[in-house]
């Protein structure tokens, strides 16, 4: 097992417990559970070794592309056992390997670029580091694809969310920075404020900034439940949707740098029961 670890996985040890959101919740149905199941133990897999601060670029780019390589069936080493699960998965339902190989692309991507420029920069990250969930689960529910734009601005939205909650952690432990660096120069911020016991009046400006555009981002989300013919799985992202929205407002009010912004179990239950009935009522 360490052979295999070290040639392939590299696991961090989260789970979908440190997520904000369901991962398979019984509002999946039991019969597609064990598709997520292998997306999401792939994402994490390839999500860990691009976070391993301990590789250096080239190793995490090489152990990515040999998931790439497992998941079009171009690898049989059982190191990416991970990745020839969700290949499996993926020619029992008929979706897309794109929505596998696009996170790969992200996590490569952060192995070598650790600053943004610009919210649209941001964004085209996130379209291939958060978006292919999404769609993957639109297309495991036979949703209508014309759905992607919105499940884009809900998954868009989530990774701001995380990219927000932990910036100080990603800077501090990967000398990563998503916030758009245009941003943090028009109010006079560097990376080193990120620092900080609390976010400096310029640094609070950019978060608001970036709080601004994930509130964008929720307006389209917001009508994604009700477009969906999957009512289960309307369901689950009403719950998904009304958890953003509640850490979106806690982001504008709270600080990150002084503690994590995150909702607890009280705070995240009222949200998806606000979540569910919104749906169900209106």
């Amino acid at each position: 097992m360490a052979e295999l670890a070290f040639k392939g996985e590299t696991p961090s040890g989260k789970g979908a417990g440190d997520e904000n959101f369901p991962v398979g919740s019984w509002l999946i149905p039991r019969a597609l559970r064990p598709h997520v199941a292998a997306y999401y133990a792939f994402a994490r897999a390839i999500d860990d070794i691009a976070d391993n601060p301990a590789l250096a670029a080239a190793d995490k780019i090489a152990r990515l592309d040999g998931f790439a390589a497992a998941l079009m069936g171009d690898n049989a080493d059982p190191a990416f056992a991970k990745a020839h699960a969700l290949r499996r998965t993926l020619k029992e339902t008929g979706i897309p390997a794109r929505h596998g190989l696009d996170l790969i692309s992200a996590f490569k991507q952060d192995a070598v670029k650790p600053r943004y420029e610009s919210w649209a920069e941001l964004i085209d990250y996130c379209l291939r580091s958060a978006s292919p969930v999404g769609r993957f689960l639109c297309d495991l529910h036979g949703e209508d694809r014309a759905l992607y734009p919105l499940s884009d601005a809900l998954c868009n939205a989530l990774q701001v969310i995380n990219h927000l909650q932990d910036c100080a952690k990603d800077y501090g432990e990967m000398d990563r920075v998503y916030l758009p660096q245009e941003w943090m120069r028009a109010e006079g911020v560097t990376v080193a404020d990120l620092k900080g016991a609390d976010a400096s009046p310029g640094l609070r400006c950019v978060l608001d900034r970036c709080v601004a555009g994930t509130e964008k981002l929720m307006h389209q989300a917001r009508q994604l439940p009700g477009a969906m013919k999957h009512r289960r799985l309307a369901a689950e992202t009403a719950v998904i949707v009304s958890v953003a929205d509640a850490l979106t407002v806690r982001l504008g009010r709270e600080d990150p740098l002084a503690r994590r912004v995150a909702l607890g179990p009280v705070g995240y239950t009222a949200a998806s029961m606000r979540g569910l009935l919104r749906l169900w009522f209106g």
